[in-house]
């Protein structure tokens, strides 16, 4: 089982960009082979790795997920392969399009034609990132330019896709997926078969599907839902995730969660891969009374999946 980690926003008290780092580079230490770090409304993540790469020295970085609407493609293209250079090729752009609540109503940007508006940022992205140029017009971007980073080079870049026009327009120009709320029936028979089937038939190699979990050691399942319910309760009110929901006949994130002893976490993860799944990327859900309980419940989930690892 590939199982990585995901750090920051969930996983704990709100941290500062050195508990951040401190968490990743404890996380190496542990054997995980990448930290992924989100880009919701705290720190940048690409800021932070660019700092992280000089600390961590084999892990692999990971964005879960940075928006495409306030970043340029051309501004993209120069932060990330700039960490890429850093980090020695240790970079995994994940992109995403948010959701309208965010990109319109607190950023006060157009979030018409998603769809579009991603075909056509993937396609100036992925021509800056693999050959250093890119000669592009269209509807959201017209452009003429070239990216030059020393020491840089090509790295994957994975969107994340729930619809499946989104699924197939990741087969067809992305390394992959990564997912969040989504159940295993969903990865089954949704997100996997969609994804696969439209790589296969643009010619491309097998695609990376990241699934990402809330994950909790624990002995108090109802604490733990309870608590899932109540920090993840925006995503059922958002159609994308919704969606994903309602293929699971699920309603709240406290369905998603994987939770309690350890002999029942590592059954529901293994469940994911035979449905289809490439990576987990488990964030540990942060369960407790006080930031302390939080932090040991936070290290006690990581702690257990590293014995998961393959020695």
């Amino acid at each position: 089982m590939k199982i990585t980690v995901g750090i920051g926003e969930y996983a704990g008290p709100s941290s500062s960009p050195e508990e951040l780092a401190e968490q990743a580079v404890q996380v190496e230490s542990m054997g995980f082979d990448t930290v992924w770090l989100p880009q919701i409304f705290g720190v940048d993540a690409l800021s932070i790795f660019a700092y992280l790469a000089t600390r961590a020295e084999r892990m692999r970085l990971g964005t879960a997920v940075i928006p495409i609407q306030p970043r340029h493609p051309v501004v993209m293209a120069q932060q990330a392969l700039t960490v890429q250079a850093i980090s020695s090729g240790r970079l995994r752009l994940g992109i995403g399009l948010s959701h309208k609540p965010v990109i319109e109503t607190m950023m006060g940007i157009s979030f018409e034609k998603p769809y579009k508006q991603m075909s056509e940022y993937l396609s100036v992205l992925v021509s800056l990132v693999e050959k250093g140029n890119c000669s592009f017009r269209g509807e959201f971007y017209s452009v003429n330019a070239s990216v030059a980073v020393p020491g840089a080079s090509p790295f994957p870049i994975l969107v994340a896709a729930l619809g499946k026009k989104m699924l197939q327009l990741a087969g067809r120009m992305a390394a992959g997926t990564i997912t969040w709320m989504t159940g295993r029936k969903a990865i089954e028979t949704h997100v996997s078969p969609t994804i696969r089937s439209a790589a296969a038939d643009a010619g491309r190699q097998e695609p990376e599907i990241v699934v990402g979990l809330p994950v909790s050691l624990t002995d108090d399942i109802d604490e733990a839902k309870q608590r899932a319910a109540r920090v993840l309760a925006v995503y059922p009110t958002l159609p994308s995730y919704k969606a994903m929901l309602e293929i699971e006949g699920a309603s709240s994130a406290a369905d998603i969660l994987v939770c309690g002893d350890e002999k029942a976490i590592e059954s529901t993860l293994r469940s994911y891969f035979e449905a289809g799944a490439t990576e987990i990327m488990a964030v540990p859900l942060a369960v407790g009374a006080t930031k302390e309980d939080k932090i040991e419940s936070v290290s006690r989930t990581i702690e257990y999946l590293a014995s998961l690892l393959p020695s």
